[in-house]
């Protein structure tokens, strides 16, 4: 077989990052429509143009509080959606030292490149091969080993592009950056140097050193700022974002209302005007890494900011061990506390001096900025909330509502101040019995500047809500239900069925399978996440009505609290959500599942979602470089892969920069061929991809184009005319259905859409999904809309036209309303007169959306022969589901 480069690659001018090259056209038709496919994003509402000056911070600022919207009265025309800007910390450009620059001053230019570019790599092509191996491939020392000594072989030199694995690394390791070493500092016992060794009675953690290992965080975050890979997904002030309605919206963290807040304290500094405000975001997960036996425990901590939508390790925080007989000794649990705290305050102490006044760094635009930085939200889990805190589990850390009723609405928020109040005032036993407090200890935000971390407490949708509320709550008390009503064994019964309606829910894109059910003993927050999506059509029947109204609630308001932009409308809906689940969770009291008073932090937490909304928003966090690293010493490979890992990533940048990565590496008798989305069809040859694309966290549907077109690729064995085709199919009326479907369409006024059908998947079974269909926009919801399952997507051409077809088969609604219970809309095959399927040809242009179809299993049990791609043609009524995806939700409803 003949070598082909890459001389193809792609331009498309919506990711400018994406230079991936091709052997053939077809390669890029293939990645054009399956990685460019998403239009653009809306552009971001207009800036209202309420201040004539540029530089705004020369005068005295709008005294905006947090919790209140702009004043919107004033004679202007406002139309469309718009957004006011902070008028004070407003990201004044300046120079390096710190005088505004003029409005049409340029931005410095990157560093002219040295006379070799690559340096310390000896070209491209060594850089290229460092990258897979090391980043992408990850492949181990040894084997790198073996590869070089392949290639040296082939090599009619004989010298391999590394001498070997270590030589791989020492080249990576001499890459220049702008690196920021590795720091540490060690910890111990105040009572340490006093202790003996030998006394019996001392134990071993009193006299061991804890090394925590960090980067210095200040440093990172001015990496992160300075990057021009940032230059066009950066927030540079706070926000307030207004809809076309007037009505206020929520949506990244800077259109919050805490960093606004913020800035209108730091403006009553004058030296703050015109200086960018940077929120350090942090969020730590000590279940993450834990280092060989023998040796302490380490959990890492990470750092974002509330401008730039980027996450970076920032250090390693030590957990002190010691044996079972003193783990739980109020002593150790008073160490372990101080020392997470005392951790915490040294690694950020570097932010302190530009906390109050302004340092000047260089922005993702070229342009240098003051900046001023403040300790913004973390992000735990309840357990670790609770160490952030200084409290006791059980109780909230935001709130003093008692840990027995922590819903009573009777307490009011923690704050620094108060919980100092209360250590002046209370014994050591009366704060924690009263209040949950720890005596003797404050977080360690009460030592900076603005920060108090009862307020900076983030929201945690995976912990709290769906592993929690979700997985330990609701589906646990499900369980309890049915041993409370039906014994033991036949609980196990039913549980069995549960696990085989499951296993038999349609596929849809993007949507897990469970073939076995949820019976499986590692659950990750993926697998709760996909069981919320099939769980409530597989309990029906089998629970109380009222108990799937409980559950169908608690949904509507996970799915609330997870779109990427919530409005007003949107948070009152939270409200009651959050206010008809308390109402409706009785169900599992009065039958006995849980106790009179359900007092859980994880669903108290359900009621702070609206004001920390309001507040801001939670980033994730990232593990991958504990995967790559042996049991054995994990930390210190830890630290080692994450530099290189930064310095590779860096290095790309500079090359993008000047513009050395635009086109493949090719051979110098090779010329690159530049491809846009305006040179080939865009969708072609595009029936290998998977479909099961999360769709997750995607823009909300509103703002989402819809494309839809048939794929040119055709599959094979079906005839080439009408006729013979319905015959093939089984559909014997097909030419019929399409003249039908021209007296009802005409000939004109068609727009060209993309969908895809596979006969067979993957050498399986076929694949029929459903769609919407869009019958009368000007209806809410699912009253617009029909369902269908298409049978076979199809084109033919008339008097020189083609049009895309899908021959469907109807499914009719069941009801004026949806189902009370489950709040999904239900469906039932439609048949026409002669009790056989209703099928018609429709035009691509009606199609919607897929949609995902469950069965209404009733009351009976499910055969154990059921598989799930016959799940859509022996059932007599389905669920639409409306929490298949997001997209979904704001369409079935």
């Amino acid at each position: 077989m003949k070598f082909q480069p890459r001389r193809y690659y792609c331009t498309d001018p919506n990711t400018s990052t994406c230079r991936r090259g091709f052997k053939s056209i077809n390669g890029y038709r293939q990645h054009q429509s399956t990685v460019h496919i998403e239009p653009p994003r809306p552009p971001r509402p207009r800036e209202h143009p309420y201040d004539p000056s540029v530089h705004r911070h020369h005068h005295n600022h709008a005294n905006l509080e947090s919790d209140e919207d702009v004043d919107m009265d004033s004679d202007s025309d406002y139309r469309g959606a718009y957004y006011f800007q902070h008028p004070v910390l407003d990201s004044t450009p300046c120079d390096i030292d710190s005088n505004d620059l003029a409005p049409e001053q340029t931005p410095l230019s990157p560093n002219s490149p040295v006379e070799n570019p690559w340096t310390p790599f000896a070209g491209r092509s060594h850089f290229e091969l460092a990258d897979l191996l090391f980043c992408r491939n990850q492949m181990p020392a040894q084997q790198v080993d073996d590869l070089m000594q392949i290639l040296a072989g082939m090599n009619k030199t004989g010298v391999p592009p590394f001498a070997n694995g270590k030589d791989l690394h020492t080249t990576i390791d001499s890459i220049y950056s702008r690196d920021v070493p590795w720091q540490s500092f060690t910890v111990h016992h105040a009572d340490a140097d006093g202790l003996l060794a030998q006394d019996p009675d001392v134990p071993p953690w009193k006299l061991a050193e804890y090394n925590v290992w960090f980067w210095d965080p200040r440093e990172l975050v001015r990496n992160q700022l300075s990057n021009p890979d940032f230059a066009d997904s950066i927030d540079y002030s706070p926000r307030q974002v207004f809809s076309d309605e007037g009505q206020r919206v929520w949506s990244d963290f800077m259109t919050g209302n805490w960093a606004w807040k913020q800035c209108d304290t730091l403006a009553d500094d004058p030296d703050c005007h015109g200086a960018i405000f940077v929120p350090i975001i942090l969020g730590s997960d000590k279940t993450t890494v834990s280092v060989a036996t023998g040796q302490n425990d380490y959990y890492p901590l990470y750092i974002s900011t509330g401008n730039v939508h980027n996450i970076s390790l920032v250090g390693f925080l030590s957990i002190p061990t010691t044996e079972r007989d003193h783990e739980d000794s109020p002593e150790f649990r008073e160490f372990r506390r101080h020392l997470f705290h005392t951790s915490l305050a040294a690694i950020l102490e570097a932010f302190r001096p530009a906390m109050e006044k302004p340092e000047v760094t260089m922005c993702p635009d070229g342009h240098y900025c003051r900046v001023v930085y403040g300790l913004g939200p973390y992000i735990a889990d309840y357990p670790e909330q609770c160490l952030l805190a200084c409290i006791a589990q059980r109780w909230c850390p935001r709130c003093t509502n008692y840990r027995n009723d922590l819903d009573s609405g009777q307490g009011g928020r923690r704050s620094h101040v108060h919980t100092r109040v209360l250590m002046d005032a209370f014994s050591r036993n009366e704060l924690w019995k009263g209040w949950g407090i720890v005596d003797g200890i404050l977080p360690f935000t009460a030592y900076f500047p603005r920060a108090d971390i009862h307020e900076l407490i983030a929201p945690d949708i995976l912990h709290q809500i769906i592993k929690g509320t979700f997985k330990d709550h609701i589906v646990k008390w499900v369980g309890d239900y049915l041993v409370h009503e039906h014994g033991e064994v036949q609980a196990q019964v039913i549980w069995a069925d549960i696990d085989r309606r499951i296993a038999a829910v349609p596929s849809f894109p993007g949507l897990r399978r469970f073939p076995q059910g949820r019976g499986f003993k590692q659950w990750t927050g993926n697998d709760s996440k996909a069981l919320m999506k099939v769980f409530l059509p597989a309990i029906a029947g089998h629970v109380p009505d009222r108990m799937l109204g409980a559950i169908s609630t608690f949904l509507n308001f996970c799915y609330l609290v997870r779109q990427s932009t919530l409005n007003e409308a949107d948070l009152q809906a939270i409200d009651d959500s959050v206010r008809k689940f308390y109402a409706e969770r009785v169900i599992f009291q009065e039958l006995g599942v849980t106790p009179d008073i359900i007092s859980l932090p994880r669903q108290h937490s359900l009621l702070h979602y609206r004001y920390l909304i309001q507040l801001f928003g939670a980033p994730n966090a990232v593990k991958e470089p504990w995967r790559r690293s042996s049991g054995n010493l994990a930390l210190a490979q830890m630290l080692i892969t994450n530099q290189r890992l930064d310095k590779l990533a860096a290095f790309h940048i500079r090359m993008a920069a000047h513009g050395f990565l635009d086109t493949p590496i090719l051979h110098q008798n090779v010329v690159a061929i530049p491809l846009s989305p305006a040179d080939p069809d865009p969708f072609c040859d595009d029936t290998n991809v998977d479909d099961a694309i999360a769709v997750d966290d995607l823009i909300p549907f509103s703002e989402a184009q819809v494309i839809i077109q048939l794929a040119k690729t055709k599959a094979p064995g079906y005839p080439p005319h009408l006729r013979p085709l319905g015959q093939h199919i089984g559909c014997p009326d097909l030419q019929e259905l399409v003249r039908h479907f021209f007296d009802i369409c005409g000939v004109g006024g068609m727009h060209r859409q993309v969908i895809r059908s596979l006969p067979s998947w993957r050498g399986g079974p076929a694949r029929h999904n459903c769609v919407f269909l869009e019958h009368d926009s000007t209806l809410p919801g699912f009253r617009g809309l029909y369902v269908a399952q298409v049978i076979l997507l199809f084109s033919f051409t008339y008097r020189q036209v083609d049009y895309p077809c899908a021959l469907i088969r109807w499914f009719d609604t069941i009801g004026d309303e949806p189902c009370p219970n489950t709040g999904m809309w239900m469906v039932e095959p439609e048949y026409n007169a002669e009790g056989d399927c209703l099928v018609s040809v429709i035009h691509l242009d009606t199609i919607l959306r897929p949609a995902h179809l469950i069965p209404i299993y009733g009351s009976h049990f499910l055969d154990r022969d059921v598989h799930h791609t016959d799940s859509l043609v022996i059932f007599a009524g389905y669920y639409v589901n409306k929490y298949s995806d997001y997209h979904a939700y704001e369409v079935a409803f």
